[in-house]
């Protein structure tokens, strides 16, 4: 079972949910980067990291039988605030042609740098199913 948990009279929120209650077994995947499974990445652009990152996460969840429809809450880490904020559109594009139109409970955050030096963006994500 999963629910939107969203307030009375706050706005719709874009791209995310302001909160998910879900039952279930839970699958916790830990900091997805925008490299293959060859260890390399198609580039330093936000937007082609994020799509390989987000195939990443849902090739995890396949592992316990999840699809993108059991994620409950993702936390994505990106270098460069500025570079998300200009390339919402594409990044948006990206996301459905990944996960479709299911959108769980967002946090995105900030950070100076991430482990692998090339890495501008990484994504963990809990589901339920």
């Amino acid at each position: 079972m999963r629910q939107v948990l969203q307030p009375p009279g706050w706005p719709r929120p874009r791209g995310y949910a302001n909160g998910i209650a879900a039952e279930g077994r839970l699958v916790f995947v830990a900091g997805q980067i925008g490299w293959d499974a060859a260890g390399r990445f198609p580039g330093g652009d936000l937007v082609a990291q994020t799509r390989q990152a987000l195939v990443n996460v849902l090739a995890v969840l396949r592992e316990a039988g999840c699809g993108p429809e059991h994620l409950v809450r993702m936390t994505w880490y990106v270098t460069d605030i500025a570079a998300y904020r200009r390339s919402g559109k594409a990044l948006g594009e990206v996301y459905r042609e990944v996960v479709g139109r299911h959108f769980p409970a967002m946090t995105l955050v900030a950070v100076s740098s991430l482990v692998e030096p090339e890495a501008v963006v990484e994504i963990e994500a809990t589901a339920v199913r």
